[in-house]
């Protein structure tokens, strides 16, 4: 007779087999050169891919390593293209205030009035010319990459140089830099310890004059789009098609019937070219300064309190572990809101309000970026 084979009978034949494996009688385990080998592959494993540094934000970094790559990569190849679109955007809306604002103001304004538009809108102008030349042209400042004596507080993993306090590296320009703030795109270039006035100058500028154009330009933006909308409403009734709703001026007119008793003017291609540039100049230069004025205002906060956008970052996570300690973290370069703004536009006395603030100056800020001072400058307030 066959001997059939049970599921029991098959479980204990398998605890047999791997009772005699194993070395000891006290639970599973498997043999000693089972062990040795799974010990040297776990611990060239270690080898490969961890280190005592590593943590979660190490793995997440090596994840996204990449598309960070990637993305840098973009950003390298069209900074030009960002710098281009910055001076053609703002070329087209000075074509359209000297071609088509200027002369009617001209016609149209009393003298004391229109002096004051010429001397503002060209002061600003120049404000924001000077400005971003300066921020697109001036590098931010770098670490020496030979040896030195400078204080340092870590060493760059990919310069494999000493970082001075404030000092990051940037994946876009792949070099250190001090007082590092942020890439910009639109400069094509670092905002750093050398060029951070000049970034923040060009912003605070360039958002005035883009309020100055939205404030100036509106009575024409609302006669310009309704002359559009006119033209519109005759060019469809024309056509026969019905018209309702095509602006505030011919919205509950009846279908066959204009806002003249007498046939409108003509409005040729030069009226209708002046109205779209005007209405194109409004709607730019009002998103911008809705835009600009917010990031502006960010880093005018920022400055207030003796950090960059880095820092920011850092200082918050630093705050948060102190707070667990029972400490109370205290930002070493925050010197109060008056002297850091002295500090970072590069006043010393009274006069530079206007000649370093209000009109184009290319002087230096305090400090070389290596070294940073408890207090840089006076503690007694310049009278304002």
């Amino acid at each position: 007779m066959r001997r059939r084979w049970c599921p029991g009978s098959l479980v204990h034949l398998l605890r047999w087999m791997l009772l005699r494996l194993c070395p000891r009688r006290r639970g599973c385990q498997l043999p000693l050169w089972m062990l040795k080998i799974q010990a040297y592959l776990k611990l060239l494993l270690h080898s490969l891919f961890y280190n005592s540094l590593t943590d979660s934000n190490v793995v997440f970094d090596s994840l996204f390593e990449p598309l960070l790559w990637t993305v840098d990569y973009l950003t390298r190849s069209f900074g030009l293209v960002f710098v281009w679109m910055v001076v053609v955007l703002t070329t087209s809306i000075l074509l359209v205030a000297y071609i088509v604002l200027l002369p009617n103001a001209l016609r149209t304004y009393p003298t004391a009035w229109l002096v004051w538009h010429l001397c503002y809108g060209h002061w600003n102008l120049v404000m924001i010319v000077f400005h971003y030349y300066k921020a697109v042209k001036t590098a931010p400042g770098h670490p020496p990459s030979e040896k030195n004596d400078i204080p340092f507080v870590s060493v760059c993993k990919k310069c494999v140089i000493p970082k001075p306090a404030r000092a990051h590296h940037c994946g876009i320009c792949n070099r250190c830099i001090l007082k590092m703030d942020h890439h910009c795109p639109w400069l094509n270039n670092c905002v750093g310890h050398l060029n951070h006035r000049y970034f923040f100058s060009f912003c605070v500028f360039m958002t005035l004059g883009c309020i100055y154009c939205s404030l100036s330009g509106r009575i024409r933006f609302l006669a310009a789009y309704n002359a559009l909308e006119r033209f519109k409403h005759l060019e469809m009734e024309k056509a026969g098609v019905p018209v309702t709703g095509m602006g505030p001026l011919i919205g509950l007119l009846p279908t066959g019937q204009t806002d003249y008793a007498t046939p409108a003017p003509p409005y040729s291609f030069k009226e209708k070219i002046m109205d779209k540039g005007i209405i194109y100049m409004w709607v730019l230069t009002s998103t911008v300064a809705v835009v600009l004025g917010i990031l502006t205002t960010w880093h005018a906060l920022l400055i207030s309190r003796g950090e960059t956008s880095i820092e920011r970052h850092t200082n918050s996570k630093e705050k948060s572990r102190m707070k667990r300690m029972g400490q109370v973290y205290k930002n070493p370069f925050n010197y109060g809101k008056l002297h850091n703004w002295k500090v970072f536009l590069g006043v010393e006395k009274r006069s530079h309000w206007v000649t370093r603030v209000l009109l184009p100056s290319a002087h230096l800020p305090f400090g070389d970026g290596l070294t940073w001072d408890s207090y840089p400058i006076k503690k007694e307030p310049i009278l304002v």
